[in-house]
């Protein structure tokens, strides 16, 4: 009678273990995903480098660079020589606010034709300018006019940067005309040109800023685009774009 009760026992154990087990939570199956091969490219963002020449001009300048900082757009700045004297902090936030900072010569001349002699009397005392405020730096060259020849190539001491597109924003200061120009004729790795002593131009790079981030183009210095595309810029050498492959 005993052995019949102790079976019975463990008869009862088992249906316990038996239920415990079934009713217990169940984990979702797990899914096991095969490894893709095939990795999808990451989109290469379109660039452009927005330069200005003929500064600094305090009133424009300033409102410039507050524009371009409430956008974070770095641009590069071509200054000339005897313009610095006074504008010491606007160059300095510049430089602070991650702008590019070169050379238009000092009293905005043209330099083809001229000598070595005469060349050097245009860069040299802008480049020891900059570099008192800035400390020493590689500062890219802008020829005014654009005008190049063989011995400003030889005497430059610096890359020399020219531009892909040019709004003309001196000829008529028309702010929808310029930024219309811009908008229309720009193209990923181009080099825009315009002048931070307007205020027409000011107001017609913003625009053109706000609008082409809408179309998903991003701003960067000249040194940042020739990088980005594998160019390291050489002495003596033109850049006028740095066009995709």
């Amino acid at each position: 009678m005993a052995a019949r009760h102790w079976n019975w026992f463990w008869l009862g154990v088992a249906v316990i273990c038996a239920a415990v087990f079934l009713l217990r939570p169940q984990e979702p199956p797990k899914v096991i995903q095969a490894d893709s091969a095939v990795k999808v490219a990451e989109p290469q963002p379109k660039l452009l480098a927005l330069t200005f020449d003929d500064g600094p001009r305090r009133a424009t300048t300033a409102k410039l660079l507050e524009g371009l900082e409430q956008r974070g757009v770095q641009a590069t700045f071509f200054l000339i020589g005897k313009q610095i004297e006074g504008n010491e902090d606007l160059i300095r936030q510049m430089a602070d606010s991650g702008h590019q900072i070169g050379i238009h010569t000092f009293d905005h001349v043209e330099l083809r034709n001229l000598s070595p002699a005469d060349i050097h009397r245009q860069l040299d005392p802008t480049r020891e300018a900059l570099r008192a405020i800035l400390g020493d730096r590689e500062l890219l060259l802008r020829p005014p006019y654009g005008f190049v020849d063989d011995t400003l190539l030889q005497q430059a001491d610096s890359p020399i940067i020219l531009w892909s597109v040019d709004p003309e924003d001196w000829h008529d200061r028309n702010v929808q005309r310029e930024v219309a120009h811009i908008v229309s004729h720009v193209q990923d790795g181009d080099i825009i040109l315009m002048h931070d002593i307007f205020s027409e131009s000011v107001d017609a790079a913003l625009q053109v800023v706000d609008q082409l981030h809408q179309a998903g183009y991003a701003f960067v210095t000249v040194d940042d685009l020739l990088l980005s595309r594998g160019i390291t810029p050489e002495t003596g050498k033109i850049y006028r774009h740095a066009h995709p492959d």
